[in-house]
């Protein structure tokens, strides 16, 4: 089985309403969705995430063209070390992570499709029956919060995820509206995307937590001298939890033996393959740290392929991240379960186990070609969060 041919379709989706934090403020997701043809007609499907420009990834997919082709997909980690060390991308590894994440996710899918098996099993069978997955909030008024409350109760969600770092005292009210809302046994989680000093943090975590009784904080100042992660949660009593800091293997590697978090949010996007993040997952058990799968925004394709590893893990955590509910649609022949609710069980389809609909994925990609991408700012400078838009 050789790889015969490569596909590259970068696409935008909207979401349902902006996505706002102390970093990013958009109205949609974008991405690069990889096809990849063997020449016995197998299809492996992947996606590429970004986060800043769309350009970069396409570049950075294309790029790794002359190490995929006429390759067979099982040789997964040798296509990955050429395209790192022979490539050069191990000098921009980051930026490599992101676009090798999608061509690992459609060499698996490939494996799976091959051998007639769901990815899971490849990577050692599910140990758990089912994933439960977050209700990521919005910043409103009372009322809007209140509703989003009872939208999240009614499908069923006990995760609920708010991000702060921009005004303290209107993050402060809207938390105790939830926590009123959702009642005392819903985990309530907050994320400051690391902007506040670190006595500032202190501060604002026990005030948070005294008022609203936080499950944990998210990255509530710099990750640069990670010992202070350790401190924030014996001073606060709060469990914390790392995500920027993890960008690759030796970032993410560092953190767990440190022991300096309770929880890591962290993707295939970080390590650049599944194999290489359910490695520091494990890894992360043997250091009693759980983990909170993260999501950049992303498609089905995404979020079903890191399905697949969490199924494998002894120490996944519940209320891991998901933007499937907040998308207007999606790329996929069948719903994935998360775009209506908080659970997720074990895919039996082969591969990645969801089909990719040709007439989906083309509106999305014309959607790219005529608007651009969702820039993550784009609705904090005016625009409506694509390029093209006014």
């Amino acid at each position: 089985m050789k790889i015969t041919a490569f596909d590259v379709f970068p696409i935008v989706m909207p979401y349902k309403h902006i996505e706002r934090s102390a970093l990013i403020s958009r109205g949609g997701v974008s991405g690069v969705i990889i096809r990849l043809t063997t020449d016995d007609g197998l299809e492996g499907w992947g996606e590429a995430c970004m986060n800043c420009d769309i350009a970069t990834t396409i570049a950075s997919v294309e790029a790794a063209r002359p190490f995929v082709l006429g390759r067979n997909p099982w040789d997964t980690e040798a296509i990955a070390r050429d395209f790192f060390v022979h490539g050069g991308w191990q000098w921009q590894a980051m930026t490599g992570n992101f676009a090798f994440a999608g061509i690992d996710m459609a060499l698996w899918d490939l494996c799976g499709k091959a051998a007639g098996q769901p990815i899971h099993r490849l990577f050692g069978g599910a140990l758990n029956a089912e994933i439960d997955y977050f209700y990521y909030l919005d910043w409103g008024s009372e009322a809007e919060m209140r509703a989003q409350c009872e939208d999240g109760a009614a499908k069923g969600f006990t995760a609920y995820y708010l991000k702060a770092g921009v005004d303290f005292a209107a993050e402060l009210a809207m938390l105790r509206v939830v926590r009123d809302a959702v009642g005392p046994q819903a985990r309530l989680r907050v994320d400051p995307n690391q902007a506040w000093p670190f006595a500032e943090a202190l501060k604002n975590i026990a005030a948070m937590h005294a008022a609203c009784d936080l499950d944990f904080i998210e990255a509530p100042s710099s990750i640069a001298r990670h010992e202070n992660m350790a401190e924030i949660a014996r001073r606060t009593g709060v469990s914390v939890c790392a995500n920027e800091g993890l960008w690759t293997e030796a970032d993410a590697s560092r953190i767990i033996q440190a022991r300096s978090v309770d929880y890591l949010c962290f993707s295939p996007y970080f390590t650049g393959s599944l194999r290489r993040w359910q490695t520091l997952c494990f890894m992360a058990a043997q250091n009693d740290i759980r983990i909170h799968k993260h999501t950049h925004g992303e498609f089905g394709l995404a979020a079903a392929a890191a399905q697949h590893i969490l199924l494998t893990l002894p120490n996944v955590a519940a209320g891991n991240q998901q933007t499937a509910y907040m998308l207007e649609g999606d790329i996929l022949a069948q719903d994935i379960p998360i775009a209506s609710g908080p659970r997720w069980g074990v895919i039996d389809a082969p591969g990645i186990g969801y089909d990719v609909d040709m007439d989906k994925l083309m509106t999305a990609h014309e959607a790219y070609l005529a608007d651009g991408e969702f820039k993550p700012y784009g609705t904090a400078f005016g625009g409506q969060g694509a390029a093209g838009s006014d």
